[in-house]
């Protein structure tokens, strides 16, 4: 009696943790590091797949990149890019009129300042990312010292991806800006909808940024992210199947209703097939347990369970 038991028990903990092998993959990355080590530092304190984007003229650029790198954690370089509207620049900002000299010495500079990089995203730069020339010189730059781009998506007509076609260079996109405002009960609404994505589509990508509100959400909302979720890299996702329609997602408006009760109203269940009546129970276990034969979670729980077993089999009786 007591092996079957045992043999049922493996079945459904394979079924649970095949489950959870397939979770929706979660990639944050925090903008605008350099400026603030308060911040920054709690930030670092998060788990390292939480990664970093750093603005490469800060003040304190190369620390944090050097700091995140340390842990293990990746490093982006937070790159300054051309906006649509009139708005202070950072130092050495990409604009369209530039020459491609031009833009592969800034990107030279900004690669010997965050050091470690192995990525790059955009720095506002609507009116850069929106255009195709702009953007092929800089997908030409990137190719050479073989850094991913993160497109942040600030403008729903981005050519970022049409740039890098033909060169080596692979591009993901930004689905969710955590904190476009500083009020708490919007940034944990977006890590919702974060949540949410990785959930339906796969993966998710979520951009925010080193502010008081925004690490303390995040601080509460990872310690409990559901076990569906797995936080990611970005380059994790780089060969994930990019979606072609619906990656811009518009700057969050201040929610200025009052939320609705999430208790109240009808909740969706999701319904378990069960197997015909006549199917033997006995043939339907036996179906899923070759099924997840295979599964490299399945053999480590196997592995485990063996080992009680002859323990059990092995032990005196009386």
């Amino acid at each position: 009696m007591f092996y079957p038991k045992m043999r049922t028990a493996l079945l459904w903990s394979s079924l649970l943790l095949a489950s959870t092998a397939q979770a929706g993959k979660l990639s944050i990355v925090i903008d605008d590091v350099g400026y603030r080590p308060h911040e920054e530092n709690a930030v670092l304190q998060m788990p390292v797949a939480i990664s970093v984007a750093v603005l490469p003229n800060a003040p304190h650029a190369h620390l944090m990149a050097t700091k995140a790198h340390s842990q293990g954690r990746e490093v982006l370089i937070h790159m300054p890019m051309a906006p649509l509207s009139k708005q202070s620049l950072e130092r050495d900002t990409l604009q369209p009129s530039m020459s491609s000299e031009e833009v592969q010495r800034i990107i030279r500079n900004a690669v010997n300042n965050v050091p470690y990089a192995v990525g790059m995203n955009n720095h506002m730069g609507s009116a850069m990312t929106s255009s195709l020339p702009s953007m092929q010189k800089v997908m030409h730059a990137l190719e050479s010292y073989q850094l991913y781009f993160l497109d942040s998506m600030t403008i729903g007509n981005s050519q970022a991806t049409r740039a890098a076609a033909g060169t080596g260079v692979k591009v993901i996109k930004r689905k969710v800006f955590l904190d476009d405002t500083a009020n708490p009960d919007d940034i944990r609404r977006q890590f919702n909808r974060a949540v949410e994505l990785a959930r339906r589509n796969g993966s998710a990508i979520a951009i925010g940024h080193p502010r008081p509100a925004t690490v303390k959400v995040l601080q509460q909302m990872l310690a409990t992210l559901p076990g569906d979720i797995v936080l990611v890299k970005p380059s994790s996702l780089l060969n994930e199947p990019q979606q072609s329609g619906g990656s811009y997602v518009p700057p969050l408006k201040p929610n200025k209703t009052k939320p609705k009760n999430p208790f109240t109203g009808a909740i969706k269940q999701c319904k378990v097939k069960l197997p015909k009546q006549g199917v033997n129970a006995g043939q339907v276990m036996s179906v899923i347990g070759e099924s997840l034969t295979q599964s490299p979670v399945v053999a480590l729980i196997k592995h485990h369970w063996q080992h009680w077993i002859d323990l059990a089999q092995t032990k005196p009786k009386g």
